[in-house]
Formats: C-alpha cells, structure tokens, sequence
C-alpha cells in the first residue's frame, strides 16, 4: 500500500483530534478537516476548503500531512492550496472507489 494513504509515524495523529483543525498548506491556510478516515485501505481527511457554494470537500491523503500543532489547532500538509482545491471534487462514497484513490494519487503525485 502506498505511504500517501498512511499517516507518517512522527505526526502523532493518534494523540490528537483532527475534526476542526485547520489545514495549512505549504502556502497558507487552505481550509479545515470536516472529518478524518481511517480504515484497512488506509487514512484520509475530508478537507473543507471554504464558504458554502465557494468552496469544496475535498480528499487530502493521510501521508500528505507532515506536522499536528494541538495548541494552535491546525495541522500541516506537504501540498499547495492549489494543489489541494484542485483534487477531484469528493462525493460520499467515492473514498473506497479504486478508480477515485487512483486519480487522487496520480493528482497527488504518490506513488
């Protein structure tokens, strides 16, 4: 299984509750995690990534995030805002579907 589908053994995501955080991205603040998914396939996050009718859910890979600040309430990924705003738009249900998983690792740039 890819390492983009698994959280990176020194973020400590395991003593921390995501639901809320603030995603920073490389570049600045790019939304914030509506919920964190965890199964045998691997983890994500569903990111929010603004207002209503502005902005989108969109997947972000487990492996994508390299640092959780509890005390600021925000986590950090290795990707742009632009990166991340473009991943193909998430729609419940679409997390287990191969062919999603796929497209968001070749968009990614996973291996």
């Amino acid at each position: 299984m890819s390492e983009l589908w698994n959280f990176r053994d020194d973020v400590g995501h395991d003593r921390a509750d995501l639901d809320g955080m603030t995603v920073e991205a490389v570049d600045g603040s790019v939304g914030s995690v509506k919920d964190v998914i965890e199964d045998v396939d691997g983890a994500y996050l569903l990111v929010d990534t603004g207002p209503p009718i502005v902005g989108k859910t969109v997947l972000v890979p487990a492996g994508l995030v390299t640092a959780i600040d509890v005390d600021n309430e925000s986590l950090r990924v290795d990707r742009t805002k632009d990166e991340i705003k473009g991943a193909p738009d998430f729609e419940a249900g679409t997390g287990k579907d191969p062919a999603y998983r796929d497209a968001l690792t070749r968009h990614y740039g996973g291996s």
